[in-house]
């Protein structure tokens, strides 16, 4: 899932990007020696994610899965007969986190191939967390989120209508998992790969860097043309996962080299990691900058600032986006009432008011 946030063009990094064109459908691309780049379509607006195969003894362990799509098994299908897989059988799914296009086919995978999943355990929890969800009534407290949020009548009937899609998009998870644990280093192909966990973007992200092959599987937790989704949601309104999402980009700029070769979920291949960490903590503390301009300006609600924050218009006809606002726009709050630098007050019916303290 993608941020709603970028780096303005004057201040977009020089990446390198070594390969043209992603590979075609159902085919590979070696990026690596052992590390082949899939792209896999997705029914969203981000209309693909890139998956990762690597070469592991007699088959080959996969980083994410796509989502639980028609289209998605038919390219499956195809990637095995591909002849750049030769035949070979999966030895294991890897998920770096929890969201549908991530995780949605891991459950398929695994029981096709009689494997294991190999996923962190806050990722692996919480998504059997929200699949329970699927089918169930939105609860009080969710629509209560919103409407303290600023949204109306009809936004929250349309929410209360879509709740519980989540596991649609998702096979049953196997009932166990291999867990990955921040900083362990375990072989694929001979090769050693450590876990570099992130957060903010999600609960646990693992990210992977092979230094012998000089590459890191990025996720989601750095892209190279977007920005990662940093969200609070119903489930945890007081959170603030943009100070550990900050957090994150900076232990990644610490712990690994500025000339990886950085293979995210989305988009392409790059170099210049720092760089790109560099300009998504720069654009961001922008973004905190307006933030605090137009709450000094007058009072808010969290849906009066997407204007501060988005280089696109939210309306409420489009939910999934209004809710995906929502959600960044008071992740930007929280981390500023956590920095001691907006207040928060509800009025008379309850909604959230937000302004710069002393304002």
């Amino acid at each position: 899932m993608d941020g709603l946030t970028d780096t303005p063009a004057a201040a977009k990094p020089r990446l390198d990007y070594p390969f043209a064109a992603p590979p075609e459908r159902g085919q590979t691309l070696e990026v690596a020696p052992g590390v082949h780049w899939i792209r896999m379509p997705l029914p969203y607006a981000l209309n693909h994610i890139n998956l990762w195969a690597i070469a592991d003894g007699a088959g080959w362990a996969i980083v994410d899965t796509g989502v639980r799509t028609e289209e998605t098994v038919a390219v499956w299908h195809e990637l095995f007969a591909h002849p750049a897989l030769d035949g070979r059988p999966l030895t294991r799914v890897i998920v770096t986190h929890m969201h549908p296009d991530h995780v949605g086919m891991a459950g398929w995978l695994t029981r096709k191939f009689g494997i294991r999943l190999w996923m962190s355990r806050l990722e692996y929890l919480s998504c059997r967390a929200m699949v329970a969800d699927t089918g169930r009534e939105a609860p009080p407290d969710a629509t209560e989120f919103y409407r303290r949020a600023g949204w109306g009548a009809d936004a929250l009937e349309s929410y209360r209508a879509r709740f519980g899609n989540f596991g649609k998009h998702i096979h049953t998870l196997p009932d166990s998992f291999r867990r990955l644990h921040d900083g362990e280093t375990f072989e694929i192909g001979g090769r050693p790969w450590r876990v570099v966990v992130g957060n903010g973007h999600s609960p646990e992200h693992a990210c992977l860097y092979c230094a012998e092959l000089g590459v890191l599987i990025s996720g989601d937790q750095v892209l190279p043309r977007i920005s990662s989704n940093v969200s609070v949601y119903p489930t945890e309104p007081d959170a603030d996962p943009m100070q550990q999402w900050l957090a994150s980009l900076a232990k990644l700029r610490r712990e690994l080299p500025a000339d990886v070769l950085v293979l995210p979920s989305h988009n392409e291949p790059f170099r210049g990691l720092h760089e790109r960490i560099d300009a998504l903590a720069a654009g961001q503390e922008r973004a905190l900058t307006r933030l605090r301009r137009a709450l000094a300006e007058s009072p808010k609600r969290a849906i009066d600032v997407f204007g501060a924050l988005f280089a696109r218009s939210i309306g409420e006809d489009n939910v999934p986006l209004l809710g995906m606002a929502t959600g960044e726009a008071i992740a930007c709050l929280n981390h500023l009432l956590a920095r001691g630098e907006a207040t928060c007050e509800a009025d008379a019916q309850g909604v959230d008011w937000y302004r710069t303290r002393g304002a």
